[in-house]
């Protein structure tokens, strides 16, 4: 079975090496020793949310503080191909079900989209509380998957702004039902042209439950932007994401 894992401050999680003594204090570590109530002698990992990652014993359980002798301490490598999630908002939180999967499918970094067709919106204030509920979410999720590593969650993007973003990915690939190729396709032809032999990143885009517009499409085919579908069925903007990502994980041998 996979030890717990728990985040802790980063200086303080990169500092530690083995043969010293990490304490886990804050939410973390009262989560640890009174909701998860675990006692000297069981062992843990600590990480700082970017990949480094601390393993050992429980020496000590204080009152919501967790005592460590660390064992082994070390940066984990980040996946070679990285991959985004581009989600457009949903009703029913089916969005946040999508983020929540893709989490612990691997997504490196998830960018909330207000799509034309998106019913909810965020709007003034709402928007940084609905991005911080998504990175609350991705946290939740990575510690749940004991991922080292917690995905960037971006600020919400309208169509012109998503745009402008993609030109910081390779390449992005918008999931649609009457696109003329399969994703597995459009991936096979950037394996045959070797350009999967260099780090890459890629972000599948999904839209709302209405679709994407054809103005929304236009304009991002007009940045590089291609079309994909995943298969013959169509699948709810909660669940094309995470399918799109399994396949992804094994085309880019990143599973």
């Amino acid at each position: 079975m996979t030890r717990p894992l728990f985040f802790g401050p980063g200086e303080a999680v990169r500092s530690a090496v083995p043969g010293s003594v990490f304490v886990l204090g804050g939410d973390e570590g009262r989560h640890a020793a009174t909701v998860r109530r675990l006692t000297a002698g069981e062992r843990i990992d600590v990480s700082d949310g970017a990949g480094y990652r601390i393993g050992g014993v429980i020496a000590a359980v204080g009152t919501g503080t967790v005592e460590l002798d660390v064992e082994t301490a070390g940066q984990e490598p980040a996946p070679r191909h990285r991959l985004v999630l581009v989600q457009a908002l949903a009703k029913g939180g089916r969005d946040e079900q999508a983020v929540e999967s893709a989490t612990e499918l691997g997504v490196d970094a998830v960018v909330p989209w207000h799509a034309e067709r998106s019913i909810v919106r965020w709007r003034g204030d709402k928007a940084e509380k609905g991005r911080q509920k998504w990175v609350s979410l991705v946290a939740a999720a990575a510690k749940q998957s004991r991922r080292s590593f917690v995905p960037e969650v971006h600020a919400v993007m309208d169509t012109t702004r998503l745009a402008a973003w993609a030109a910081s990915v390779d390449r992005m690939l918008v999931l649609h039902e009457d696109a003329d190729a399969s994703l597995a396709d459009r991936m096979a032809v950037l394996r045959d042209s070797g350009a999967l032999e260099v780090p890459t990143s890629t972000a599948v885009l999904v839209g709302p439950e209405g679709g994407i517009s054809d103005a929304e499409l236009g304009k991002l085919r007009a940045v590089g932007a291609g079309t994909a579908r995943l298969g013959p069925h169509v699948l709810r903007s909660s669940s094309a994401g995470p399918a799109a990502l399994v396949l992804l994980n094994h085309l880019l041998d990143r599973w």
